[in-house]
């Protein structure tokens, strides 16, 4: 068995809830933490701080994945796929800078990779993709009431009407690429 190649992707698609039930139904995703990124306030942002929307951070996820089984090409194809990258600031009923579609690269490998799948992406839909892309400064995890939110709140209405739907649509799309596959 070869060692693993642990590697991060920071993505910012709307409520980090919603992005984070995504990642860990995808094979080869090890660990998928929400939280903030982004931002220029001064300190450690609270949930609340960031739901203002005035704070300039946006909710995020953080992947760690083996490339050594999911290649960082096809965490971008999931993401760009399963929420919609040409809503600016808004995913759903969820509004405001912090739920801007995001692509924050760790290096200028990744900036290359995610320019490449935007300019492939591009001619599938009828507007623009928006997605911004900026290089990770820092990353504040999110408090503990938001990890795992789908997992422990399968039956919430927001879970119902709002996650479930993105992993109807991630099973369609992806089902090659899922852990119960």
């Amino acid at each position: 068995m070869s060692a693993k190649n642990l590697q991060t992707a920071t993505l910012g698609g709307g409520c980090f809830w919603c992005t984070e039930a995504v990642f860990e139904e995808v094979k080869g995703v090890e660990k998928v933490v929400s939280g903030y990124t982004g931002g220029d306030a001064p300190g450690r942002p609270t949930y609340r701080e960031i739901c203002s929307g005035l704070s300039g951070f946006a909710e995020v996820v953080k992947v760690t994945f083996d490339a050594s089984v999911i290649a960082y090409e096809d965490i971008l194809l999931i993401f760009m796929t399963t929420h919609d990258p040409t809503s600016l600031n808004k995913q759903g009923a969820d509004r405001g800078t912090q739920y801007r579609s995001v692509i924050y690269y760790n290096n200028d490998k990744q900036k290359e990779i995610a320019e490449a799948v935007i300019q492939e992406l591009a001619p599938y839909y009828n507007d623009p993709i928006v997605t911004e892309l900026s290089k990770v400064e820092i990353f504040y995890e999110a408090e503990k009431a938001h990890q795992d939110f789908y997992k422990n709140n399968p039956n919430a209405g927001y879970c119902s009407f709002v996650i479930d739907p993105k992993l109807a649509k991630l099973r369609k799309l992806h089902g090659d690429k899922l852990k119960n596959n």
